[in-house]
């Protein structure tokens, strides 16, 4: 079904055996193609005002060593501020055991045009490396800018190269917590030496994105890159919202495409049987999968039901519609046929889990645990046709065969190896056309 704006596809074997309650689909949404054309009573970003940028920028004194690091993080900074749309909002914060505004340096959003390009490349110039690192700080002044100004689509890049040592994790937790809803977070780490799972934990809560820059002289085409994709976006606040007849309700609701992000535990009531799960902002002919589970209370055979309503919303707006349809059948060959979808995604979202569970016993130095685990990723990146985790896996197991997974531990990888392949562990890649 399609409304202005999305389109909802629903992928599932709709077929139960006899007793049957798990109903899964998989559910492929798609915004319009056409940049021009928003949605009606939506926001376009190309409408002065409804985006709002800021950078956060890591200045503590690990940055000074290599000097590169922070030569690169102004240079990527100012390369960022170039793509900032006329009209859009824009600040840039630098961070240490505390947070000030470089520019505006009140602690205000300017408005994007030659001379406030200008004037924030002039000040990001004279950013110096000198202190320690509280990351909940950083959050938080974006926040507050964030929050005085009236855009709509509101997203930060955020630089780190070091772990947050200079703050609890109950209080980098609560400002994360604060930040949710507010704005939107890509976060990189240039180098080896900060927490892959602290920055996954902003990125995932704040619908953004993690990844290390190994060399610093990556950062400025990285920058540029996600400062583009920001700007190309359409639709502020979009939400999943799932409706469930009283003979049903949710298991669990997880993006599995682009990357995997289980959103089960970030429902929010909208109605009787009814919950949104957030989605973030989207941009023109974005395509994203969701894994939707239900479960249903089982019906006589011959029988069918709706097993839920699957709407893409901004606000009260339906933007798009999908339904997932249960029916029970006495039919092995139609109950048991396993849609390759589901099948496809479910194995993408195991991939992830034991990626980052075998990386985690070879840490604490279980190697017996890490051998199995990382062989079972090999195995289902192969199955998948998921090369570029494959390649990852490579070059932390000497994989004897992928088919079985049968692998044996590197005695020596790299850091910059081992950080990629868990930062990108939750990539993930869509089914192959002749297989769907």
């Amino acid at each position: 079904m399609t409304e202005p704006g999305f389109t909802v596809d629903v992928d599932q074997n709709q077929y139960l055996p006899e007793g049957g309650r798990d109903v899964s689909a998989i559910v492929t949404v798609t915004s319009a193609g056409d940049p021009a054309a928003p949605a009606p009573g939506t926001t376009s970003a190309t409408t002065a005002g409804a985006a709002a940028e800021i950078i956060i920028i890591d200045c503590s004194g690990s940055m000074e060593y290599p000097h590169t690091k922070i030569v690169a993080a102004r240079a990527a900074t100012a390369a960022a501020i170039d793509v900032v749309r006329d009209g859009a909002g824009f600040a840039v914060v630098a961070g240490t055991s505390t947070a000030w505004p470089v520019f505006p340096a009140d602690g205000t959003m300017a408005i994007a045009g030659p001379a406030s390009r200008a004037a924030a490349k002039q000040a990001v110039a004279g950013l110096r490396a000198n202190g320690g690192t509280a990351i909940g700080q950083w959050l938080e002044l974006a926040r507050q800018i964030f929050t005085a100004h009236p855009a709509a689509l509101r997203h930060a890049i955020l630089l780190t190269d070091g772990k947050n040592q200079h703050e609890t994790p109950e209080e980098l937790a609560a400002a994360i917590g604060r930040c949710e809803s507010v704005f939107s977070c890509d976060c990189r780490g240039v180098g080896t030496d900060w927490e892959v799972s602290e920055l996954r934990t902003i990125s995932t809560a704040l619908l953004g994105s993690v990844d290390i820059v190994p060399d610093p002289a990556g950062l400025a085409a990285d920058f540029t890159a996600m400062m583009a994709n920001a700007m190309g976006k359409q639709v502020a606040d979009v939400a999943l919202r799932v409706w469930t007849p009283q003979r049903a309700a949710v298991r669990f609701v997880k993006q599995v495409a682009p990357a995997v992000d289980d959103l089960s535990g970030r429902r929010t009531p909208s109605g009787p049987q009814a919950g949104d799960y957030p989605t973030g902002a989207w941009g023109p002919g974005e395509s994203r999968d969701y894994h939707v589970g239900i479960e249903v209370s089982p019906a006589g055979i011959g029988q069918e039901m709706l097993a839920a309503r699957i709407s893409l919303v901004a606000g009260e707006q339906v933007l798009g519609q999908g339904l997932v349809r249960a029916i029970w059948t006495d039919d092995e060959a139609l109950s048991t046929r396993i849609n390759p979808q589901v099948a496809h995604y479910t194995g993408q979202a195991e991939l992830a889990e034991v990626i980052q569970d075998g990386l985690e016993a070879r840490k604490q130095g279980d190697e017996e645990t890490a051998t199995a685990k990382l062989g079972r990723a090999v195995a289902l990146a192969h199955e998948s046709g998921n090369e570029d985790t494959a390649r990852l896996l490579a070059k932390v197991v000497d994989v004897v065969d992928a088919e079985t997974g049968t692998v044996r531990l590197k005695n020596k990888v790299e850091d910059v190896d081992e950080m990629a392949l868990d930062t990108r562990s939750t990539k993930t890649v869509r089914v192959k056309k002749e297989h769907a």
